[in-house]
């Protein structure tokens, strides 16, 4: 496992833009994620869970819910990078959010988080970011959103 990118402080991000700050390491999606997924959000359809039905189906296998790649946005920020004075961030919203390729079950994907603004806020700045969620041996991104938090100093 790769140590997260190190950045300093918050404001220094503000002469960063278009640039691509930090790359995740791989995270596993594999069915025990999948199905906990499932039962955390009460989609059950069968192109996620199950196995058999899935195996006939247009992928060969199941496939993670788009909602699920969305929400490792987080976990694999964690892993990319770490802004030494930010005491707390949360999420505010997200622009746009595009499934551009599905995430069949056993895949590793990893994030590439690049800064597309940045504005100051009361206590710290609000981030927006694009990022492109890439599945392992494949040429186009699972996901790819832009996300907006609020980082507090």
């Amino acid at each position: 496992m790769t140590d997260p990118v190190r950045i300093p402080t918050l404001a220094s991000l503000q002469g960063r833009l278009g640039e691509r700050l930090a790359t995740s390491d791989w995270v596993l999606v594999d069915q025990a994620r999948i199905d906990r997924f499932a039962e955390a959000t009460g989609d059950y359809q069968w192109i996620h869970v199950d196995r058999e039905r899935a195996a006939a189906g247009p992928f060969g296998t199941t496939i993670a819910h788009g909602f699920l790649t969305l929400s490792l946005i987080p976990e694999l920020a964690d892993k990319a990078m770490q802004i030494d004075d930010v005491q707390m961030g949360v999420n505010y919203g997200l622009n746009r959010v595009r499934f551009t390729a599905p995430v069949p079950s056993g895949s590793r994907v990893r994030a590439h988080f690049m800064l597309k603004d940045y504005q100051p806020i009361d206590g710290g700045a609000q981030l927006t970011m694009e990022v492109s969620v890439e599945r392992e041996g494949s040429d186009k991104p699972a996901c790819i959103a832009e996300t907006v938090s609020r980082r507090y100093t």
